[in-house]
């Protein structure tokens, strides 16, 4: 029967956790396995795929908090409370160096894409599940959510709405549809933000597709930020609204999409209010 992690067991495995984020960040290569195999005997009868979510744990921890976690570990929700604020704790304790690193990864530029085949590029939408939120830390280190900070990064998106332009020329080609493909507008670029979409195209039967293109260089489990704008459209457009999902853009790009309004394939969370007197 498994037990709950201990102090000093959670200490080590955040220790071995953040050693392997910063390496990432920096672009330096690592090996998972070995990590794992060097803090085993160092734990209570753990087992490698207790150590492998646990650190899927800590992935959670820090993308509540807005931080960047190590892309190859899908965060895991259910997690205890001690390790929540035994990483609010560490974050806090590494925050000058942490925020150098996140605010890099964030806001360098895409300079290259690699060209993904469009056969292969489709992949299946993650898992949907109840996120299991404990209550908050007693203190947030990062003041700034990296996560929506990488979002507006203004070359990442524009990358990803290039790939999906393409993407959609491709589709409309293959579909025996080429006479539709003078008509896909890139409405983000050629109108400005706030349509509620960036790209306008169109399905087999002539009808608009409005896509909106959310893009990262993190994994496909990463959170996506939406406007009360995008939000109300989708609902205003459910039949025809389509998000696009393009993560992992910045090794080899690849993509899932999803059709409908944002509740109907994502559990929705108000961040902010407007208040009126």
């Amino acid at each position: 029967m498994s037990t709950d992690w201990t102090y000093p067991e959670i200490e080590l495995i955040i220790s071995d956790y953040f050693s392997m984020l910063h390496k990432e960040l920096a672009g330096l290569p690592y090996n998972k396995t070995e990590h794992r195999l060097k803090i085993l005997p160092l734990l209570k009868n753990r087992s490698e795929g207790s150590i492998e979510f646990k650190h899927q744990n800590i992935s959670a921890v820090i993308t509540k908090l807005g931080g960047i976690p190590i892309k190859g570990y899908k965060p895991r929700w259910n997690y205890q409370k001690m390790l929540e604020e035994k990483v609010a704790e560490r974050l806090s304790g590494e925050i000058s160096s942490l925020e150098l690193e996140f605010t890099k990864f964030t806001d360098d530029p895409i300079l290259k894409i690699t060209q993904p085949s469009f056969e292969k590029w489709i992949e299946e939408r993650p898992e949907r599940n109840l996120v299991h939120e404990t209550a908050p830390p007693i203190f947030r280190p990062i003041k700034i959510n990296y996560i929506q900070r990488e979002q507006q990064n203004k070359s990442l998106g524009n990358s990803g709405e290039e790939l999906v332009i393409q993407y959609e020329q491709w589709r409309l080609n293959r579909e025996g549809k080429s006479g539709l493909v003078d008509k896909i507008e890139w409405i983000s670029k050629d109108k400005g933000d706030g349509a509620g979409f960036d790209i306008l195209s169109k399905n087999s039967n002539g009808t608009d597709r409005y896509i909106e293109v959310k893009s990262t260089k993190l994994s496909k489990d990463t959170p996506i930020y939406f406007s009360k704008t995008e939000f109300d459209f989708s609902k205003m457009h459910s039949k025809d609204y389509w998000l696009y999902r393009v993560f992992n853009i910045a090794d080899r790009p690849k993509m899932f999409h999803l059709n409908g309004k944002f509740d109907d394939f994502c559990n929705v969370e108000a961040l902010s209010f407007k208040g009126y007197f």
